[in-house]
């Protein structure tokens, strides 16, 4: 037992030494501003030398000095200069020890002053831009009339004119900035005037640095060839398709000679290659989901051509079973093709589900931003209800009529259907979105000229927002709705795994997963065929990784097909905390139901508890 504590106690004597190395030594306690209402207080402390010690005792711990805060009072007025606020002052610097005399708290006070205000925003030499992308560029600038000259602003809406010019066959454009501030000083107009330069079209093509990945299929993944108008969007939309191929550790494309203007820009496209072969395993946990281990081997240049070969195998208590995938990439005309095929097992509480089967998609991605795709899927579907449901005698009509077999509660057929998706999204970041938008369309039919067991329509949207309010706020919105429409009105014609179901740690979170939806007469979930969710959160950075979240989900099932009743909605509201990990922000909700299900059973047991833990990694949306 000592031997077992001893590296615990010697890990502790190092971080109690590491957060004070200095016993006499004064901290900064605390930092605060007063008088600052015209910038953002974080962006403000960002820029300064000084810093504040952490409050965990093992935390850093930031000495005192006098000479880096007199430093930080010069970079507080020149961070006000840079935004528009040349006479912006600090008027007081108070230091206030503390009792124990081992920390100070600091208070600056600003005298902000009056600003240089925008009052108009001018563009010169600009008639080789179409007149509808100039109207764009005016309004995507973040320069505004009324609002503080931020220096900043002048030079982001700088490179914005200059990449207008370039991404209309002008890359040897110059842009000068011109700034009149008016009798009084207080009053900018920014000019902007350029020098188009010749107009020019792409010439030869270099490709560097690749060793088995062959120059021509480097040349396929661009957008562009020799002779093409010169536009540096399309560089930027081709960089980004040879990093879609996931072969490459890093892609460049430069354009050569900008410095001699000429009709035609040569190209340099220059690659690393990385390893082709890559084995992932993973181990997780979820309230949901329990345990969860996943593994996968996928070779990224399968047969060569960059062709992808993946094999991927989950094990959880939701749901467990193997994908094997192929994807050939510019199949024909920048399209894609793949196939995939999979055993997979779903477990919810009041059902299981088993499909096997393949699809093949075809998919189109027109920019960064935007992809459509359609797949014919072929699959055979075996779906059951809990034994603990098929013990309940009131629920045999309700199978019956979910094409389950009263006595068996199962239901087996064979699925062939056509789908069509589309996506646009201009989230930042996948696993942690603090600004953009994604949409997403899903339509799908099954049966009629397809063989198999069943015969429906299905659609449905996802629409997500997500909008920065300063540094550490960001408000994030997601709206859901869909519906499947069975051939006849007859429920046997669409498969009980596709029903709709809500509930659980990414969607109305005062309740448990697959709670949500139409009930038996005994009180069990059986699914439906509408959905309508909507979920709002409020999310703040606290310190370093940590954290929280304020959220309110509203949402139903119901029974048939395009019937919506937003009277019905479901509500939860709850807090949440965050831990940011390379892998997505750990998170842990607590939801709290604002009308419960009356009558409603989980696992044979009348529910009556309004609240729900949930624990799991990523982002709700």
């Amino acid at each position: 037992m000592r031997r077992a504590l001893l590296p615990v106690v010697l890990l502790a004597l190092a971080a109690s030494a590491g957060a004070c190395k200095d016993p006499e030594s004064v901290i900064v306690g605390s930092l605060t501003f007063q008088g600052v209402t015209s910038v953002d207080t974080s962006a403000l402390r960002a820029v300064l030398a000084t810093r504040v010690s952490s409050r965990l005792p093992w935390g850093k711990k930031i000495g005192f000095e006098r000479q880096r805060l007199d430093a930080d009072v010069k970079r507080v007025e020149a961070f006000y200069a840079d935004r528009g606020f040349p006479d912006a002052r600090v008027t007081n610097v108070r230091v206030a020890p503390r009792d124990s005399g081992r920390a100070v708290d600091l208070t600056v006070t600003v005298a902000e002053g009056r600003p240089v205000a925008v009052v108009a925003v001018n563009f010169h030499g600009f008639e080789v831009v179409p007149a509808a992308h100039l109207e764009q560029l005016r309004r995507a600038i973040p320069l505004e009339p009324g609002q503080p000259r931020d220096r900043q602003k002048v030079v982001a809406a700088h490179e914005m004119a200059v990449n207008e010019l370039r991404d209309h066959g002008y890359p040897f454009a110059q842009v000068t900035t011109g700034e009149d501030d008016g009798a009084d000083g207080r009053h900018a107009t920014i000019a902007f005037t350029a020098v188009p330069g010749p107009l020019a079209h792409f010439g030869a093509i270099e490709v560097s640095g690749n060793t088995s990945v062959t120059a021509s299929l480097i040349r396929r993944q661009l957008t562009y060839r020799p002779g093409d108008l010169y536009r540096r969007s399309v560089l930027q939309e081709s960089q980004r398709r040879l990093y879609e191929l996931q072969l490459f550790q890093f892609v460049t494309i430069d354009a050569i000679g900008l410095d001699r203007p000429g009709p035609e820009v040569a190209t340099r496209v220059t690659v690393a290659e990385g390893k082709h072969q890559r084995v992932s395993f993973g181990v997780g946990y979820g309230t949901d989901e329990k345990g969860r281990v996943d593994a996968e081997y996928r070779h990224l240049d399968f047969l060569g051509g960059a062709r992808t070969a993946d094999v991927h195998g989950r094990w959880s208590s939701l749901d467990r079973g193997i994908r094997v995938a192929f994807m050939q990439p510019n199949a024909f005309a920048h399209v894609s093709a793949g196939a995939d095929a999979q055993r997979w097992y779903t477990y919810a509480p009041a059902y299981y589900s088993i499909i096997s089967g393949g699809r093949l998609t075809f998919t189109r991605r027109p920019s960064g931003r935007t992809s459509w795709s359609l797949s014919l899927a072929s699959e055979h579907d075996t779906s059951g209800i809990s034994d603990s449901a098929l013990k309940d005698p009131t629920l045999r009509n309700d199978l019956i009529a979910l094409g389950l077999d009263p006595r068996t509660g199962q239901q087996d057929g064979t699925l062939a259907s056509v789908g069509f998706d589309l996506q646009r999204s201009t989230a930042d970041d996948p696993l942690n979105a603090r600004r953009g938008y994604h949409v997403g369309v899903h339509a799908e039919q099954a049966g009629r000229a397809l063989p198999g067991s069943f015969n429906y329509d299905a659609l449905s949207i996802d629409l997500r927002r997500y909008q920065p309010i300063g540094q550490r706020l960001v408000v994030a919105a997601r709206l859901q709705a869909g519906t499947i429409d069975p051939a006849g009105g007859d429920q046997r014609n669409i498969p009980f795994s596709k029903l709709y179901f809500l509930g659980g740690a990414e969607s109305l979170r005062g309740w448990g997963r697959y709670e949500v939806s139409p009930l038996s007469e005994s009180g069990y979930a059986i699914g439906g065929d509408s959905v309508l969710e909507f979920s709002a959160e409020l999310r703040a950075a606290l310190r370093g990784r940590i954290g929280a979240v304020l959220f309110l989900d509203a949402g139903n099932v119901w029974a048939d097909a395009w019937d919506v009743r937003p009277g019905d909605l479901r509500y939860a509201i709850g807090p949440g905390f965050r831990y940011q990990t390379p892998i997505g922000p750990l998170r842990f909700d607590v939801g709290y139901q604002l009308n419960p299900i009356a009558g409603l059973l989980v696992d044979g047991a009348p529910q009556t508890r309004r609240w729900r833990l949930h624990f799991s990694i990523g982002q709700a949306f």
